[in-house]
């Protein structure tokens, strides 16, 4: 499976996800260190899908260059 070597654009889903959303590196040491460094919290996940999306698409706005 391909890395990201200049990270992913925003909006795209990451290539590492299975049919259920859930992360297929978890766990292994190829995992992106981003990953970890962002765990799970209410403000982020909310109750639903579209909010952690929408949380994570201020987050990258907010830290894109």
């Amino acid at each position: 499976m391909p890395g990201l070597p200049n990270g992913k654009p925003a909006g795209m889903p990451c290539p590492h996800l299975d049919e259920a959303l859930r992360c297929r590196l978890f766990g292994l040491p190829e995992r992106p260190k981003v990953c970890g460094s962002l765990p799970p919290s209410r403000e982020m996940c909310g109750d639903t899908r579209e909010h952690a999306i929408h949380f994570l698409e201020r987050l990258e706005q907010a830290t894109s260059p």
